[in-house]
């Protein structure tokens, strides 16, 4: 089997997978088709030839987040009959941060310039330390912003799950 019918696949489900994330009714079920769209991911990671990421990749977002979001849906009580109604400050509040966090993600990205994606003629592309060179060099920024955005998830689950005084 050719590696390029196997990115088709690989790439056939994460796209139907993710469509299934947004539109299944049941959180329960998005989180399990998300992490039947992290193991395909992970399929592309092994076909560039990229083992230690795909194993990383498997470990954290698989294992570790999945469990979180699981285990947050479930502390969540996701139940549309006793959910109540967010006052409209807070919508408003939410509204006005994640237009700040556009803006900060839009103004870091203004002096970035894209370039095309040359694939390495080498083999060592998955080893550790090579990883964390390019990690730490090349791209430092979206490594930082992906941790700000993990900041402003947590931020949103703690007022999420806030209770509200009566």
């Amino acid at each position: 089997m050719s590696s390029q019918l196997i990115f088709f696949i690989l790439a056939a489900l994460s796209i139907l997978s993710a469509l299934f994330v947004v539109f299944s009714k049941n959180p329960i079920y998005s989180v399990i088709w998300l992490i039947v769209c992290f193991f395909s991911i992970a399929g592309h990671y092994i076909i560039l030839n990229a083992q230690f990421l795909a194993i990383v990749h498997i470990i954290v977002y698989a294992g570790a987040i999945m469990v979180l979001m699981l285990f947050t849906v479930m502390l969540l009580n996701l139940n549309k009959a006793t959910e109540p109604h967010k006052p409209l400050l807070y919508k408003f509040a939410a509204m006005i941060s994640g237009g700040l966090m556009l803006l900060v993600l839009l103004a870091s990205m203004r002096s970035t310039e894209l370039g095309s994606y040359n694939a390495p003629a080498y083999t060592e592309s998955g080893y550790v330390q090579n990883v964390g060179m390019v990690l730490f060099t090349e791209f430092l920024l979206p490594f930082e912003m992906t941790s700000v955005l993990f900041i402003a998830a947590m931020i949103g689950a703690v007022v999420l799950a806030k209770k509200e005084v009566h």
